[in-house]
């Protein structure tokens, strides 16, 4: 494969357009969650039907990449990814200017192509090296990407008390615009195999669903992340209603978790080819199950300032960044030559157990419970990442470790 050169379509990209392209799917998630309260109250609609905002959005991208890996071993990554962009522009202006929250709705329903930034980055990364390096680099390129959420939330919040909720949909076009012509510029097409017909790829499925750590390596990142799409689900409303936050405070504190995802991002990129993958995903969810415990502990002490939430789930951000790289890698590399498909299977299993997880967290608060339920939601998940990470390090036990071939396990 070419040597990257920045700006140079006919190379591979440069790291930097790969962490815009992830970062602007993750912008798209989170900078309007501050705003989710004024926007229930100028649709005139309730609080729990705002939230479908966040987890009717992660069900679509689930759905979305399930087309998106195939159409990428088909056609190519860079075409897939300009198009992903472009659809969420279109569907950004249509949430700036919704009249009523249906309309809203299909904007938001629209914007899940941008989820082919994260989808296509694990692919693109995957394309370019072995797996343990892949691991590594997608480690770095996570870290960069958890720049954006760090800020996109505090962001949207300060636009929100500035000019409005809808100031939020603005800057991320404009930003989506930026992204666009960086990506056009600098993403050469890095699938040197792709394959001969759309229908072909859906029936390689069964070759990834009948690997044992291809699940493995998924219900650990589903799992792992559904600890923080949980968190997504119930924070607005434990800020807002129970603590009392203004939009702006709010942000502030999705400041935290974001800049643990960053660290845990970078401890991942520093340390994956070293330990190997199997531990870092074991270490992360460790990490995870220790910030739960320590925020059920505030509680038990009747603790009732928002750090004493806020605080000890920073440590989830952590978590996240040292098992998600690695459980993508592996994910990718179990059949190098469906890493495409194998990243927009595990992305959409991934992301539906999100979606899941988020209804349920908003479902289970109310402001006479505080934030307990939410919690137990959240050690459960985490217990069940342990375990799927467990079951993957067995099979590697058992059969060799992957080492970046394809395997018949």
């Amino acid at each position: 494969m070419k040597q990257a050169r920045f700006l140079d379509s006919g190379t591979p990209p440069h790291i930097a357009t790969l962490v815009l392209a992830a970062g602007l799917a993750a912008m798209s998630m989170n900078i309007f969650l501050p705003s989710l309260a004024t926007m229930a109250t100028y649709f005139g609609t309730s609080y729990a039907v705002m939230q479908f905002a966040v987890s009717g959005y992660l069900a679509g991208t689930a759905v979305i990449q399930l087309a998106i890996g195939p159409l990428s071993d088909l056609f190519g990554r860079r075409p897939v990814m300009i198009a992903g962009i472009a659809l969420l522009l279109v569907g950004t202006v249509i949430c700036a200017l919704a009249p009523n929250v249906l309309v809203f709705m299909l904007g938001r329903m629209m914007q899940t192509g941008v989820v082919a930034g994260i989808v296509l980055s694990r692919a693109i990364v995957r394309d370019m090296v072995p797996m343990d390096e892949a691991a590594s680099m997608i480690g770095y390129v996570t870290m960069g990407m958890s720049l954006v959420p760090m800020i996109a939330p505090t962001l949207g919040g300060v636009l929100d008390d500035l000019f409005g909720w809808q100031a939020s949909f603005v800057a991320l076009f404009v930003v989506g615009i930026a992204t666009l012509l960086l990506v056009w510029r600098d993403l050469g097409e890095t699938n040197q195999a792709q394959a001969t017909s759309f229908g072909a790829q859906f029936r390689s499925w069964p070759q990834l669903l009948r690997s044992r750590r291809f699940w493995g390596y998924t219900l650990t990142a589903a799992f792992s992340s559904g600890v923080f799409f949980s968190f997504l689900g119930g924070a607005p409303f434990v800020g807002t209603v129970i603590f009392k936050l203004s939009p702006s405070a709010l942000g502030l504190y999705f400041f935290s978790i974001a800049g643990g995802y960053m660290l845990g991002n970078y401890l991942s990129g520093r340390y994956a080819r070293r330990f190997g993958i199997g531990p870092m995903m074991l270490s992360g969810n460790i990490v995870n199950m220790v910030g739960i415990a320590a925020a059920f502990l505030f509680v038990l002490l009747d603790v009732a300032h928002p750090f004493a939430f806020f605080g000890p789930i920073s440590l989830i951000g952590i978590g996240n960044g040292l098992t998600l790289p690695s459980a993508n890698a592996g994910m990718v590399s179990v059949r190098p030559h469906l890493a495409g498909s194998a990243s927009g299977l595990g992305g959409a299993i991934t992301l539906a157990g999100g979606a899941a997880l988020s209804v349920l967290a908003g479902a289970v608060l109310t402001p006479q419970t505080g934030t307990v339920p939410l919690l137990v939601v959240m050690a459960v998940t985490v217990v069940l990442a342990i375990a799927a990470t467990e079951y993957v390090r067995w099979v590697d036990r058992r059969e060799g470790e992957l080492e970046g071939r394809s395997t018949d396990d």
